[in-house]
């Protein structure tokens, strides 16, 4: 057995050992489940910071209406850290450590443009959310198949809530009143 090998095996019963919460679920079910609450909890924290980059940097004759817009949104997808994070803690498992892991682990890419149309911020929130929501419904399958109706039952709010903001973020960039793309 390798050094790195041992020390993986020691970390993992540490974790057991100082960290395990009693559960009625199976050991790899919840290894499962947090494992998925960690990539979608790195993928909120990421979607909050770009969704409040646009906020900060929005511009143009709809100012105001997109920069409240985007600042209730932002604070929805805040809403969601604490209790992904505790959830993967109440079962057992683990959750993020640091800005590298959620790096590491987000699938949301970054925009780090210094100026971006307010048309092409919502569009681009708009397919994150919705590229999200895709997400939290394979975390969700995870869930039902191993036996977590808590978990899922948290991420059918969240999916709830991810659709509507897809859903204001489009209707916020329809070209003209009744035509979709």
């Amino acid at each position: 057995m390798s050094n790195k090998t041992k020390a993986l095996a020691v970390g993992e019963a540490h974790v057991h050992t100082y960290l395990g919460t009693p559960t009625d679920l199976k050991k790899d079910a919840v290894e499962a489940i947090s494992a998925g609450l960690r990539t979608v909890l790195a993928d909120v924290f990421a979607l909050y910071i770009k969704t409040k980059n646009f906020h900060w940097h929005m511009s143009g004759r709809h100012f105001r209406d997109f920069h409240v817009l985007l600042d209730e949104q932002s604070d929805q997808i805040f809403a969601m850290t604490d209790p992904l994070a505790e959830r993967a803690r109440k079962l057992g498992g683990t959750t993020l450590h640091s800005i590298g892991e959620i790096s590491r682990l987000t699938k949301v890419a970054d925009n780090d443009a210094l100026y971006v149309t307010p048309e092409d911020m919502l569009a681009e929130l708009r397919e994150d959310n919705l590229a999200l929501t895709g997400r939290l419904r394979a975390v969700h399958a995870i869930c039902d198949e191993g036996g977590d109706v808590a978990t899922a039952s948290l991420l059918e709010v969240w999916i709830d809530e991810t659709e509507r903001r897809t859903w204001f973020l489009f209707e916020s960039t329809r070209p003209a009143f009744g035509g979709n793309d």
